[in-house]
């Protein structure tokens, strides 16, 4: 088990990834953190299958942790939810010495890692994703919210990890549709920085998958290194296909869609602007496509699926800089750029190919 570096800014952290993890957290914290108090925040399904043992390691290793859950879905990643979990890290004693381990998926981490980084103004974070998407990428990279009526993600906070924890054997207690969506961020990876990724999608081996999600974590950390705060444009390529996809998932209360699934409609959108656009072909376009649907990722929207919704959606987004659409496009596989000279209409017309 090699150590990933990320560097953020002046920082870098450690990610760990293998087998084994969870029932040696307490041993793997215990070098970087102090505590002794610490939270334990999950949502309840997680917690039934490993929050008592990331407590027992905690607790082994001389710490002092509380399991602290919130009911699974994207609607628990609000304010009120957020304050509550602070009123409770108040309640069992938690100093600014203290710190936070984010056990689950990408909703708990990013709202866990904001309960973090308001606490006490700011205490560190150790994120322990239990989802492919989440070690693969939300995990890694500072960035922590919660969702509003407006919007996903529109409140939040620079917060980088002090440490992020995969084990890659919750991946086997993941629901077939929570894994799948988890590959829709791969494919994205691969789309838009790593070709040879990409072609080794196109013969997936589940042996591969601990490879995979190094190289994954590796194409995430370097940009994050290289552009940790979104200033020069670099990491705004991540956000390949959630213009569209944030879109999808609010239009349908995020309850239709699953955030890797929405994403993946998004990608298509993205695909389409890219051949009217930024010069990808139709054949790579194609091939983008069926990648997705080899994963049993959708491509098409249902055809009583609100589109009005979306556009309205898509206007609150904060990809929008002074008025105007940064979308991300890909003029090849292994490529991507931001595209500022693109209308509302351009927008339109690619969610219309999604129901055709």
């Amino acid at each position: 088990m090699n150590p990933i570096r990320v560097r953020a800014g002046e920082r870098t952290y450690e990610v760990l990834a293998g087998a084994g993890l969870l029932s040696r957290v307490g041993e793997l914290i215990a070098p970087k953190l102090k505590g002794p108090a610490c939270a334990i925040v999950s949502d309840e399904n997680v917690a039934a299958l490993y929050a008592e043992t990331a407590h027992s390691s905690l607790s082994e290793a001389g710490f002092r942790p509380v399991v602290i859950t919130v009911p699974p879905g994207e609607q628990s990643k609000t304010m009120p939810r957020a304050e509550a979990i602070c009123d409770r890290m108040i309640d069992a004693g938690l100093e600014r010495s203290s710190f936070v381990v984010a056990l689950g998926g990408g909703m708990v981490g990013d709202l866990a890692g904001f309960v973090a980084a308001i606490y006490h103004r700011g205490i560190p974070c150790v994120q322990m994703p239990t989802t492919l998407l989440g070690q693969i990428d939300s995990s890694i990279g500072g960035k922590t919210a919660v969702n509003t009526t407006a919007g996903k993600n529109l409140i939040g906070a620079w917060h980088q990890p002090a440490l992020v924890i995969s084990d890659v054997d919750t991946l086997e207690t993941l629901p077939p549709r929570e894994l799948r969506q988890g590959f829709a961020e791969m494919i994205k990876h691969a789309v838009i920085r790593d070709p040879e990724m990409f072609e080794m999608l196109q013969r997936f081996d589940r042996a591969e998958l601990p490879a995979l999600i190094r190289r994954n974590v590796e194409v995430k950390g370097a940009i994050v290194a290289a552009d940790e705060r979104e200033t020069t444009g670099e990491r705004a390529l991540l956000n390949f296909g959630h213009t569209v996809g944030h879109a999808i998932e609010r239009a349908g209360d995020y309850r239709d869609f699953l955030h890797g699934e929405a994403v993946s409609l998004g990608m298509v959108a993205a695909c389409e602007i890219s051949v009217r656009k930024a010069g990808l072909t139709e054949a790579e376009r194609e091939r983008i496509v069926r990648t997705l649907e080899s994963f049993d990722l959708p491509t098409r929207l249902p055809a009583n699926f609100p589109r009005e919704k979306i556009l309205g959606a898509v206007q609150f987004d904060k990809k929008f800089a002074r008025g105007e659409v940064r979308f991300v496009v890909v003029p090849a596989i292994g490529s991507a750029r931001l595209m500022t000279n693109l209308s509302m209409a351009d927008i339109e017309a690619a969610i219309a190919k999604l129901r055709s």
